[in-house]
This record gives structure tokens, C-alpha cells and sequence, in this order.
């Protein structure tokens, strides 16, 4: 029998966490309660969870804080579920190194979904590592060793940018990759204000992987934060 995929539900919302206990629960998840920030990292110590569903408004610390922490020490799936919704709230936190962001209220639709993803993503990672030579999604090919690239077997030839944002966002499919992210890794700048250098970039890069750039299979924007390579 295939183990139950452990979550740890750091939230203080007693309505929530009843509501959640009993949906997860229901749907086969092994659930683990913290109510504040500190227990949250402490729970996460010392039980090796495999995803995190966290609050941002905590008792004691910011869940921006919990991320920070946890991020030092692992890449766990960190999903977000919170009442801000302010586009600038859920940049911060997906800067601070959660995989995604939903706001509440939330359908429980919505958030097995956005779990699904989280446990394909373990699941890849678990199978082959991160840095494999060849990463394929659906008619796509990535072959990192010889830097070539296949669409439907036939090869594309991308810049040197446009490589550098397609791997980024294929090694990290299924998560949000914010506009500050991209500009560190694929241009080497810790800040920006303003992101029509990507967005060039991924016109170019679209124009060259997707059949219909108005229509999206392999990478998806998330408006105003940054953008998400499909996991399916």
C-alpha cells in the first residue's frame, strides 16, 4: 500500500482547520496541526512532513518568516493559503520560497488541486534528480547535456536567455517563479522594477515552444507576480 502523503497545516483558524481536518483526512492525507509559526518549524523538524499548508497571519511570527526558516533547511512543497490577497502579499512570499499561493476563502476543489501538483513534484523529484540530463514534457525535449531543445522531434533553436528561462522555470515545473526570481537567476540582478526585459524574453521564448502563444500549454502567467511551467 502506497504511504499517505504527510501535511503539515500551519494555521490559528479554528473554523479552518476543522474544515481542512476532516476534507484531508477524508481524501487519505496524514494531517499534523500547528497553530503557531514557532511549532510550525518545530513540527517540521522533527516529523519530516512531505508538503506544508501555511498561514501567513500567525500568532506569534509572519508565515514569511516560517518560509525563510524552512527554506534554509529544506525544498519542501510550501503552499500558501491566506486572507491577503494584495498581488504585492503574494509576491513576498513566493519570493520568500513558497511553491504557490491561494487566497482565502478557497473552494476545497482549488486546494486538492494545487496539492496534486505539490505531490507530482515530489514525486518527479523522488524519481530523478533535478539535475538529470533530459527533461521531457509532453512534445517538449530538454536536453541538458548537448543544450538542444525538441518540439514535437523537431529541434529549436533558442538565445542564450531564452535557454536560461526555459530551464529555469522546466527544473522547477508546477511552481510559481516570481518576475525578482527570474531576473536573479537568469539575469544575474537581485532587484527589478520593471520586468520588459522578461517579458521580451518570453515572447521570444513562446514564439519558439508554444503552438499558440494566446493559448499556453507549457508556460503559464501568473499576472502581476511571475510565471509557472506546467506539471502536467
Amino acid at each position: 500500500m502506497r504511504k499517505a502523503v504527510h501535511i503539515l497545516l500551519i494555521e490559528d483558524d479554528t473554523m479552518i482547520i476543522n474544515f481542512l481536518s476532516l476534507a484531508l483526512k477524508t481524501q487519505g492525507y496524514e494531517l499534523t496541526v500547528e497553530t503557531t509559526g514557532k511549532g510550525g518549524i518545530e513540527a517540521f523538524k522533527n516529523l519530516n512532513p512531505d508538503i506544508i499548508i501555511l498561514d501567513l497571519g500567525l500568532p506569534d511570527i509572519d508565515g514569511n518568516d516560517v518560509i525563510i526558516e524552512i527554506r534554509k533547511m529544506s525544498q519542501i512543497p510550501i503552499l500558501i493559503v491566506s486572507a491577503r490577497e494584495l498581488e504585492q502579499d503574494k509576491i513576498m512570499a513566493l519570493d520568500a520560497g513558497a511553491n504557490d499561493y491561494i487566497t482565502k476563502p478557497f473552494s476545497m476543489g482549488e486546494l486538492t488541486a494545487r496539492i496534486r501538483v505539490m505531490e507530482r513534484f515530489i514525486s518527479r523529484m523522488n524519481s530523478v534528480d533535478n539535475e538529470q540530463d533530459t527533461l521531457s514534457f509532453g512534445d517538449l525535449v530538454i536536453d541538458r547535456e548537448r543544450r538542444r531543445i525538441f518540439l514535437s522531434g523537431e529541434e529549436i533553436h533558442l538565445t542564450p536567455l531564452e535557454y536560461k528561462l526555459l530551464i529555469l522555470l522546466a527544473t522547477n515545473h508546477g511552481k510559481v517563479i516570481t518576475h525578482k526570481q527570474i531576473m536573479k537567476e537568469v539575469w544575474g540582478y537581485q532587484e527589478t522594477e520593471d520586468p520588459k526585459g522578461i517579458r521580451v524574453c518570453m515572447a521570444g521564448l513562446r514564439r519558439k515552444i508554444e503552438k499558440d502563444t494566446s493559448d499556453p500549454k507549457y508556460i503559464l502567467t501568473e499576472i502581476g507576480v511571475g510565471y509557472r511551467f506546467t506539471d502536467n
